[in-house]
């Protein structure tokens, strides 16, 4: 089945069902993966993005190699990759000659990096952040390369604007966002030097039923928690038009590298999402402090232009997500921090 609004489920049961709806390719994507040669490796695999990632461009691709790099320290996600067709290769990342026998494919989506807790280990955030992509932009220079960033790398941006764009520069608050900035220089760099084609794919809150800035406010809401405004707007996507995106951008890649802003068309206002789910959960929302008047926000026109609106809008999100909530569905108990102004996660 082809993902299209037509076939969305008005709410997703279990996992099982999540991971198939994750999973699943739209027309668009099947039609620019084939105008593309080669297999596909995904560098950093085993993050909460990287599986379903890795199952859909095997949904779109059936016959070519999908391959999922990583540690795997958790052995049940290579499971899940190979019971659905996706190879795997177990590698540290930051072992120099272990990240030089990789095989040479000619597509490489990097997802490697380090977010929480990069407080905690400010070095360790630096070397997965910056040196790993230098290792492996010249490990790859041969190849197509999308290397996952972040929306983080902007300043913040009046809330009443359309967002940051491709063109503005890149200006963090905190050494995680400074050391993405260090990611994105070290593949430009060694684009630039070996006339690598690639993407910088700046993307802002991915999000599915377990995780992301929706699962943050309707639990809140859910638990009477209270719900602070001061970064009191956000945008966000849903994980499978970003994976989806993200696989597309093989397709349109530029020598040298250049950024994609890839996130939800629209600037929503925290307040009123609490609202929203306060409706659908039958709660009042506790809201506490006042909204600020710039937030970390993204311009997505480029994208729109290149791949369409995203298939799940917001309203569709909001109602599963309040259903999946409302019913203790499983969280992946990783927040997404983003009230968070000074960078420090």
């Amino acid at each position: 089945m082809l993902l299209t609004r037509d076939t969305l489920p008005e709410t997703i049961s279990d996992l099982a069902a999540l991971d198939e709806l994750l999973c699943r390719p739209s027309q668009a994507l099947i039609d620019d993966l084939r105008t593309i040669d080669g297999d596909i490796m995904i560098l950093g695999v085993s993050g909460k993005m990287g599986p379903t990632l890795a199952g859909l461009a095997k949904a779109a691709l059936p016959k070519r190699r999908i391959i999922g790099v990583a540690r795997f320290s958790d052995a049940g996600t290579k499971e899940w990759l190979q019971a659905r067709g996706v190879e795997t290769i177990s590698c540290d990342l930051l072992d120099e000659t272990a990240v030089s026998v990789l095989p040479k494919i000619p597509n490489i989506v990097f997802m490697a990096g380090r977010k929480f807790g990069a407080e905690g280990d400010l070095s360790l955030t630096w070397a997965m952040n910056a040196h790993v992509p230098a290792l492996v932009a010249q490990a790859f220079r041969e190849s197509r390369v999308v290397a996952f960033s972040t929306g983080c790398v902007y300043p913040f941006v009046p809330v009443d604007g359309a967002g940051a764009d491709e063109a503005t520069a890149p200006d963090p608050p905190g050494e995680y966002a400074q050391s993405c900035v260090g990611r994105e220089r070290m593949f430009e760099y060694f684009s630039r030097k070996f006339a690598t084609p690639g993407r910088l794919f700046r993307l802002n809150y991915a999000i599915d039923m377990r995780y992301g800035v929706l699962h943050d406010i309707a639990t809140k809401v859910l638990t009477g928690q209270p719900i602070d405004v001061s970064l009191g707007h956000v945008n966000f996507i849903w994980q499978g038009d970003a994976s989806a995106q993200a696989l597309r951008c093989l397709a349109h890649c530029d020598t040298p590298t250049s950024p994609i802003n890839v996130s939800g068309h629209e600037i929503l206002a925290v307040r009123d999402l609490a609202a929203r789910f306060g409706k659908l959960l039958g709660c009042d929302p506790v809201i506490v402090g006042n909204e600020e008047p710039t937030a970390w926000l993204t311009d997505t026109s480029q994208a729109t232009k290149m791949f369409g609106l995203p298939v799940i809008d917001t309203e569709q999100l909001m109602v599963w997500t309040a259903n999946w909530v409302a019913r203790s569905m499983p969280s992946l108990g990783k927040p997404t921090k983003y009230e968070v102004r000074d960078g420090r996660y």
